[in-house]
């Protein structure tokens, strides 16, 4: 029998090395979209590098997704790839709606040129919100983006729906909340914590800075998340779902729970700086995965406190030992 296959863009990012190895665990052949105009940066899936068929291509131009679909033949494709880091929209808006927003309709133009019949993951952002108007946020809420990145994701999200609608393809988004593992991005707030957490501990630094403490967001481990990703495309019919833990925490008890972790009083270390602030802040997301429960069976297990241990245990584990960035070290949440 014939293995399933996937395209994953973005495969090298934290999403993408976790929905690889999802993947690959059920038994597909996996095929990764890299971009040609920058040295392959493969650490989160160096351990896969065997297991893993590389294409390169680029959301910025479309010959190129053509080409890739038509190598891999994949049954689902997993769209990952974007500009992610909501600060640098600002300062690339630009290059960040070609990236997030235009290179969804590349790929979905893409796959009706080369095969209508594969199945579409969007993946979405919970800020798209923004200043939402209900709490919590539901497939239904109204959008309302606070950033140039939040944008872009409407557009790529709406865009998907579009398709779906107007030509029938089974294109699925998924409103992802915050979602974080030791192998975010350090620019990630959750990770500069964490890895400030270690380097203190470690005595290899004493202060943390950061910008705004009083944000809430509702965050959840991304190994999990992968998960509902593939069952939206395993469902009869494609749709949209929120996936979120339905528990709010501030950046502020993020901080507290990764210095409790490590047994040291943050107060001790960290200091806030206004720069850092966001030009409009998003200031509370909250998810309602009621959806996702129902129709996909997916729920999450690891709970915040032990997703931030697991984090810092990560960082402390890995900074002593001198090992890369996004090093694979066998450690779990509770």
């Amino acid at each position: 029998m014939a293995k399933e296959r996937a395209l994953i863009t973005g495969i090298t990012g934290q999403d993408g090395s976790y929905l690889a190895e999802f993947l690959i665990g059920h038994g597909y052949d996996v095929f990764g979209v890299v971009r040609r105009s920058s040295s392959l940066n493969s650490e989160r899936v160096a351990h896969l590098a065997e297991q893993v068929t590389f294409i390169q291509a680029d959301l910025l131009d479309q010959t190129s997704l053509i080409n890739a679909l038509r190598q891999a033949r994949p049954r689902e494709v997993y769209n990952l790839a974007a500009q992610s880091f909501v600060p640098t929209s600002w300062d690339q808006p630009v290059l960040t709606g070609e990236f997030t927003a235009l290179g969804v309709t590349r790929m979905l133009e893409a796959i009706r040129a080369v095969d209508p019949e594969i199945r579409f993951y969007q993946a979405s952002s919970s800020e798209m919100f923004g200043k939402p108007s209900e709490s919590p946020q539901r497939e239904t809420t109204p959008f309302h983006p606070r950033s140039p990145y939040g944008v872009a994701k409407v557009y790529g999200h709406h865009i998907a729906v579009n398709y779906r609608e107007s030509y029938n393809l089974f294109a699925c988004s998924g409103i992802l909340f915050n979602h974080e593992s030791p192998r975010r991005g350090i620019e990630f707030v959750s990770r500069k914590i964490t890895q400030g957490v270690a380097k203190i501990k470690l005595g290899l630094s004493n202060e943390l800075v950061l910008g705004n403490l009083d944000a809430e967001r509702d965050w959840g481990f991304a190994g999990e998340y992968v998960e509902a990703m593939w069952r939206m495309l395993q469902q009869d019919e494609p749709d949209d779902y929120v996936i979120g833990t339905g528990i709010t925490h501030s950046v502020a008890d993020l901080v507290r729970t990764a210095f409790s972790s490590a047994k040291l009083d943050w107060q001790d270390f960290v200091k806030t700086d206004e720069s850092l602030f966001r030009p409009a802040e998003v200031d509370r997301l909250l998810a309602d995965s009621s959806k996702a429960t129902t129709k996909l069976g997916w729920k999450p297990t690891v709970s915040f406190a032990g997703l931030i241990a697991m984090m810092v245990d990560h960082d402390i584990y890995r900074l002593g030992r001198g090992l890369p960035l996004y090093a694979s070290v066998a450690l779990t949440g509770s």
